[in-house]
């Protein structure tokens, strides 16, 4: 999950921007966790979309 959509309970605020330390900490955490976490969706689709078509080359290429 990306943390661009998350709401802070502390202070209201989206946790990317980091307003409160409560935000900060939280983003911290999240981008350790996760090394794709700050990737955008349409990052993750077009890394999806590479991965399968090396996969469906391979594939073609044993056969």
């Amino acid at each position: 999950m990306t943390y661009d959509r998350l709401v802070c309970a502390n202070c209201a605020s989206p946790v990317n921007e980091g307003r409160c330390a409560v935000c900060r900490a939280n983003r911290e955490r999240l981008q350790q966790e996760n090394f794709l976490a700050g990737m955008n969706p349409m990052a993750l689709i077009a890394l999806l979309t590479v991965l399968i078509a090396a996969v469906a080359l391979l594939a073609h290429q044993t056969a």
